[in-house]
């Protein structure tokens, strides 16, 4: 086998090929070892660069594990360091711990892109990573967008090691010692339970290239979801009335794939909070299309209506009074 750490180098070379050599990126590091194993590969290639250790303050150690990853990104030789404290709020609407943790975290690295003024902030997911993120959305039911998994590469956002399995990414830091996350054996996480029951399920019953399987149909669904979204992008202008709306027949002759892209669009437009959007609510709308027999308005979160009227889709958000004398009128 190729010299590992030479592997992970040369994946990062090939992730920053775009960027200018002086161009300063962000390293995002938890001390875990995939993380530590991006850092030491953005070290090897000796370009600047800034590591970020992100704090999240859920355990009783955690500012003395955040410091550990700090100073392990010296020893590699980052001669900026930092280490930034956040604080992880739940409750309604926050999605739970992870995502909680997820949002508050690219916050912070997203502040210090900024301030730096860098293109972009590195992310050390591995090819396992990529195919425990598509069992966990399969799941959930998910479409082919969420099912396409992690991207290499999504605005600020490049996760150069994406591709490689984590055995080889792992093996490239094996005479460091690096920091093992007890969340990362927490069977309360649905991502734990994925990792340490669901993947090695599906490995045993298929065989190791599973793996791989998973993650090769990840990058297929992209490509579907990304052609899918330029069409509706194109078809969500061509159907839209002149007199406010969506022209009905138009909305009718397209796909369903398309046409509910579009519809879900046209609700967050028309001021559905995108988190409370569901697939329900999108399927009521398609249905004064498709499945049309008078029925009434389609009530949508955030106070939005979507109703047919004279060929037309129309979606709009509903005054608080028309809102109660419509309630009065259902009942």
């Amino acid at each position: 086998m190729s010299d590992p750490r030479a592997v992970v180098r040369r994946a990062i070379e090939a992730s920053l090929a775009d960027l200018g050599s002086d161009e300063r990126v962000i390293v995002a590091v938890s001390g875990g070892a995939d993380s530590l194993a991006l850092a030491r590969g953005v070290a090897d290639l000796g370009r600047p660069a800034t590591a970020v250790i992100v704090d999240h303050g859920l355990q009783a150690d955690s500012a003395s594990t955040a410091e550990r990853a700090a100073e392990a990104c010296r020893a590699l030789g980052f001669a900026d360091v930092r280490v930034i404290a956040v604080q992880v709020s739940l409750g309604p609407g926050t999605g739970g711990l992870e995502a909680a943790a997820r949002r508050e975290r690219r916050a912070a690295l997203e502040s210090v892109a900024q301030e730096l003024g860098a293109p972009a902030v590195l992310l050390g997911h591995t090819r396992e990573d990529q195919a425990e993120t598509v069992l966990l959305r399969l799941a959930r039911g998910s479409g082919a967008r969420s099912l396409s998994g992690m991207s290499t590469r999504s605005g600020l956002w490049r996760r150069p090691l994406l591709d490689l399995p984590r055995r080889v990414v792992r093996a490239s830091v094996s005479d460091l010692e690096p920091w093992s996350d007890p969340h990362n054996d927490d069977e309360r996480f649905a991502r734990v339970r994925v990792r340490h029951s669901a993947l090695p399920a599906v490995v045993d019953a298929v065989g190791p290239a599973a793996v791989d399987g998973l993650a090769r149909s990840a990058a297929l669904l992209r490509d579907d979801a990304d052609a899918l979204d330029e069409w509706a992008r194109t078809a969500f202008q061509e159907a839209q009335s002149v007199d406010g709306g969506f022209i009905v027949a138009a909305l009718e002759a397209l796909p369903r794939a398309v046409r509910t892209r579009i519809l879900r669009t046209a609700a967050i437009e028309a001021g559905c909070p995108p988190t409370d959007l569901t697939a329900a609510h999108v399927d009521g709308l398609d249905a004064l299309i498709t499945r049309w027999h008078g029925q009434g308005a389609i009530d949508l979160p955030g106070g939005v209506a979507g109703r047919r009227e004279y060929g037309r889709l129309v979606l709009a958000r509903i005054p608080p009074v028309a809102m109660r004398r419509q309630q009065r009128e259902e009942t």
